[in-house]
């Protein structure tokens, strides 16, 4: 299973969404690294919508979203 991290913090959005959409198209597993609770929610449901199960792991890096078909 291929995997993509990718670091949205300090990026307003959409653009975390538009990362993460992106990052969706070529791999199976995702990682996305944001700093605020609305970046979290908005991939959370983005994901979810699409299918992801979404694992969250919050800690003093930041907020990090794990997801996966």
């Amino acid at each position: 299973m291929k995997d993509n991290i990718i670091d949205a913090r300090g990026r307003a959005c959409p653009e975390p969404v538009l990362m993460t959409k992106k990052a969706m198209e070529s791999y199976s597993c995702v990682k996305v690294l944001v700093d605020n609770v609305t970046a979290r929610e908005n991939i959370k449901r983005f994901a979810k919508n699409n299918g992801y199960k979404i694992d969250i792991l919050e800690n003093d890096e930041g907020i990090l979203l794990t997801l996966s078909r």
